[in-house]
């Protein structure tokens, strides 16, 4: 996980929610929100001189709402301390209202000056984008559109107070634009939909400043939990000194059509390298010379009729992967129907999730695994409906379907029913074929081994994302899969 994310609270709260919480947090103190303007706005500028020391002139970008007003207590801090500021806002003539106009007040009487956001733009160091806020929950309009891109073309980097500005506070999408951000520095609470979705292609390096009232946020019930490895590794404890393979879990991997052995070779070797004991493949026969050749410790059976042969190796697995490399075909479909018989635990995954989207049901016991075009088909939806609200969908999901509901993509979101957790982790480098062939076998592994259904996929999530950010140390673009299993096996020996 990167340090920035790192840092941040595993407690994190929607934009709307912390809305809704700041003026009884604010009452409960005793401050005025204004203070907590005042606040914002020092600790933005304090991050300015921490991240970019050499920067002298400023640009700063202000709307007409509270954002705006985090924009002027930091230009009038910056002008205080002899720096260059050059402050735009839309239609400037008109008053603004509440802690913002008593913001911009101050400013104005400190001899700040306030130019339309019409003008031409001058040269600057950095920009500081305090337009739009969390307040914004439908598309950008054509105007404030305009000037979107215009920050974004601009050859400053950009600096956003709160969030980017277009970006969805509550979903992280962009309405259709936003700000490109070098930096994000966000108040009072951690939102999610800065972690997942579209926002990190405009977040940058992101940070929290709590102000007066992130402690009493945190006493709240989050809306979302922020999950990382470390948070597991009590699961991962060494192992006793008398214990042998079959202490260990027994995974059975479903899938490989002809010509698809590679999926379930790498699901069964993500399964070994995570700690199973003993993992059995169970595929079409074309494909088993390839799948020992390459990896001699996984046991075989080669099956084109799902018989009792294949009913008895489904009885002795702990936990069962059933999806890569599968196909649709008649005998895939007898194979998924074998998995769900067993009433084995089950880690779903693949052509096995487009199956299910036609012949939906709900189970307890497993763990769904799908990307944002799989998502789409198990709710009926498109994919751009999915990804414009991650959060929205993978409770759909859950509700549907039961058990545990991984919905892969930038920043993995888990689903038990209860709580919805958020995996800030991996990198573009897994865009490529077989990386969630790999996730598969990571949970299904610890399945075996003994983790719930809901620790299996936490934890499984982030020793997934976290190989691949140690594999991408050589680069993404080219990054393979099986670049991440070495990564594997030290991740889960802590």
């Amino acid at each position: 996980m990167r340090n920035d994310l790192a840092l941040l609270p595993s407690h994190l709260y929607h934009a709307d929610r912390i809305r809704q919480a700041e003026p009884e947090l604010a009452e409960s103190l005793g401050i005025p929100l204004y203070d907590v303007m005042e606040a914002a706005g020092a600790a933005a500028w304090a991050c300015v001189q921490a991240h970019w020391p050499d920067a002298r002139q400023l640009l700063v970008i202000c709307g007409r709402g509270n954002n705006g007003g985090d924009g002027y207590v930091l230009a009038r801090l910056a002008r205080a301390e002899g720096y260059q500021v050059d402050l735009f806002q839309a239609q400037p003539s008109r008053p603004l209202n509440g802690d913002a106009a008593t913001a911009q007040a101050a400013y104005l009487a400190e001899g700040g000056e306030i130019s339309d956001l019409e003008q031409e733009w001058p040269e600057a160091d950095l920009i500081v984008d305090g337009l739009l806020g969390t307040g914004l929950t439908g598309p950008l309009n054509e105007s404030m559109s305009a000037v979107v891109e215009r920050i974004n073309a601009h050859s400053a980097p950009a600096f956003a107070l709160d969030l980017p500005s277009g970006l969805s506070g509550q979903t992280g999408q962009a309405l259709p634009v936003a700000v490109e951000a070098e930096r994000t520095l966000t108040f009072v609470g951690a939102k999610p939909g800065l972690l997942t979705g579209s926002a990190p292609a405009y977040v940058g390096e992101l940070s929290l400043a709590p102000l007066q009232l992130g402690a009493g946020l945190m006493a709240l019930p989050p809306s979302v939990v922020k999950c990382a490895l470390t948070d597991y590794l009590h699961l991962l404890a060494p192992r006793r000194g008398d214990s042998h393979k079959g202490d260990h879990g027994k995974v059975v991997v479903l899938g490989g059509q002809a010509g698809m052995a590679g999926a379930v070779r790498l699901a069964g070797e993500a399964a070994l390298r995570s700690g199973a004991g003993l993992v059995a493949v169970v595929s079409w026969p074309d494909n088993l010379a390839q799948i020992q050749a390459g990896r001699p410790e996984l046991m075989t059976l080669g099956v084109d009729v799902v018989d009792m042969e294949v009913y008895a190796k489904l009885g002795w697995a702990g936990a069962i992967a059933v999806g890569p490399g599968m196909g649709q075909s008649d005998w895939a479909r007898h194979l998924l129907i074998g998995a769900i018989r067993s009433e084995r635990p089950l880690v779903v995954d693949a052509d096995a999730l487009n199956m299910l989207a036609r012949s939906p049901e709900k189970r307890d016991n497993w763990i769904l695994t799908p990307h944002p075009g799989e998502a789409a088909r198990l709710l009926d939806l498109s994919t751009e409906a999915v990804q414009a609200d991650r959060f929205a969908a993978v409770e759909a999901l859950q509700q549907r379907y039961g058990g545990v509901i991984v919905l892969k993509g930038a920043g993995t979101l888990i689903h038990d029913g209860t709580q919805c957790y958020l995996a800030p982790v991996g990198n573009p480098g897994l865009a490529s074929g077989g990386s969630g062939d790999l996730l598969s076998g990571i949970i299904a592994s610890l399945l075996a081994q003994g983790l719930s259904p809901l620790d299996a996929a936490c934890c499984g999530v982030c020793v997934h994302g976290e190989a691949a950010d140690a594999a991408a140390g050589a680069g993404q673009r080219g990054m393979l899969a099986s670049d991440l299993l070495p990564h594997i096996r030290e991740l889960v020996n802590p």
